[in-house]
């Protein structure tokens, strides 16, 4: 059995979408990725298709914060700062990214966003916390802490 400081995790490089294995005592240093030797974390939420959304969600060990959204939306487009300035608050422990629902009408449709701004956290593949409505940093950071702490 390995202990929690030799513990690896795989990561999903926002980049390149390419799994990465990365040691847990090395996710605060930097990390790059192996193919694209582009940073694995940039302290911005990362945005996805649903192709690179299954591939977050199926292959990274890191829970993975989603914003869905919508451009012509006026509460997403004020909360956008709160979760960006969350997503360099809250990584590397959480991956942060945005789904714009317009474009991804289908995973919008899987997952039932029926108003937006929504957030849904995931972790190990599935949905474990959701909350609709705009948010401010402090109320996303703490909501989004909350939801990992609670047992599953």
């Amino acid at each position: 059995m390995s202990s929690p400081a030799t513990d690896t995790l795989h990561l999903v490089c926002p980049h390149c979408h390419t799994t990465n294995r990365v040691a847990a005592q090395h996710l605060s240093s930097a990390p790059d990725c192996g193919k694209c030797h582009q940073p694995l974390f940039t302290g911005h939420p990362i945005a996805l298709d649903a192709a690179s959304f299954d591939r977050h969600l199926s292959r990274s060990d890191l829970p993975l914060l989603v914003d869905f959204w919508a451009p012509w939306c006026g509460p997403c487009r004020s909360m956008a700062p709160a979760f960006e300035a969350a997503a360099a608050q809250l990584e590397p422990q959480l991956r942060l990214a945005k789904v714009d629902t317009e474009a991804e009408q289908t995973l919008a449709a899987r997952y039932q966003i029926r108003s937006i701004p929504t957030l849904a956290l995931f972790w190990q593949g599935r949905e474990i916390a959701r909350q609709p409505g705009a948010m401010g940093q402090a109320d996303i950071v703490r909501w989004a802490r909350a939801a990992l702490a609670r047992p599953r």
